[in-house]
């Protein structure tokens, strides 16, 4: 009798590449003393993947932009504006 290896389940698939990339982008780039930073490294970092940076498999698109964001439009500078120091990064269009 031999045993088969089942395919992991969806949302754990999605769990291990969201650790992963919390890992990659911030985690590993940090050093953190307590629980508090850390708390507030990952509020950052959730706030910014969800809001700010673009997903490669959503054709670039965020995935829950800010309502006052702009869908579109060539008016206005481009700033690029910074979470953690820098450590995260991303461009808006300001208001013109």
């Amino acid at each position: 009798m031999s045993m088969t290896a089942t395919p992991p389940a969806l949302p754990d698939v999605l769990a291990e590449r969201w650790v992963r990339s919390v890992k990659q982008e911030c985690l590993l780039k940090l050093i953190l003393f307590g629980e508090r930073p850390l708390r507030r490294a990952l509020q950052q970092y959730v706030a910014h993947y969800h809001e700010e940076r673009n997903h490669q498999g959503k054709q670039n698109r965020l995935l829950f932009p800010l309502p006052n964001r702009r869908a579109s439009g060539d008016d206005g500078i481009v700033r690029c504006k910074e979470r953690l120091g820098g450590l995260l990064k991303y461009y808006a269009r300001e208001a013109a």
